[in-house]
C-alpha cells in the first residue's frame, strides 16, 4: 500500500454511501450501531464528500453538512483502524477546511463522545479533534441518550 494520501472528491451518491458504510462497518470500536451505520450510508449521499486514499485503496472519507451561511459539520469522519496516525484524518479535515474557506464559512463543527463516559478509542477521538484545532464549547447529556453524552467541539476557520 502507498503512504502517498490523495483526497478525491465524491460526487455519486451510491458510490458515498457505499463507501461510507465500508469504513464505518470497519469501526466497530467507534460505529458498532447498525442503524446508525444505515442512516450515516443514506445521509451522505447528499453532502460534501471527500474520500482518502493510499494508492488505489480507500482508507478514509469525511462527510460535510452545510448548517447554514457560517458554519459546517463534520457529519461522519471514518479512517480504517490500521491507517490511523498516518495522516488521513488530517488531510481529510484540511479538505473540510479547504471547503469553508472556498464557501465563506466561519466554523466547522463536530459532535463526538464526551469524556464523562470513558472510552479508549473516544479519548483519542477528542485529542485528535484538539490537535486540529478543534475546542470544546459545550456537553450536551440527552442528544444521543444519557449512556452516550454528546460533545460539541468547534474550530474558526
Amino acid at each position: 500500500m502507498s503512504n502517498i494520501i490523495t483526497i478525491r472528491e465524491l460526487t455519486d451518491p451510491d458510490e458515498k454511501s457505499t463507501l461510507c458504510e465500508r469504513i464505518l462497518r470497519a469501526l466497530p470500536d467507534w460505529f458498532g450501531n447498525e442503524a446508525a451505520i444505515v442512516d450515516y450510508a443514506q445521509k451522505v449521499q447528499g453532502m460534501p464528500f471527500y474520500a482518502a486514499y493510499y494508492g488505489q485503496d480507500a482508507v478514509g472519507f469525511v462527510a460535510l453538512k452545510v448548517l447554514n451561511i457560517y458554519t459546517c459539520e463534520v457529519c461522519v469522519i471514518g479512517v480504517l483502524s490500521g491507517c490511523h496516525r498516518q495522516g488521513a484524518g488530517r488531510t481529510l479535515i484540511g479538505r473540510c477546511v479547504d471547503y469553508c474557506n472556498s464557501h465563506g464559512h466561519e466554523f466547522l463543527t463536530v459532535k463526538t463522545l464526551d469524556s464523562s463516559r470513558e472510552d479508549e478509542g473516544y479519548a483519542r477521538t477528542r485529542e485528535f479533534y484538539h490537535a486540529m484545532g478543534f475546542r470544546p464549547l459545550e456537553v450536551f447529556p440527552l442528544h444521543w441518550d444519557k449512556d452516550n453524552p454528546c460533545l460539541f467541539m468547534a474550530k474558526c476557520i
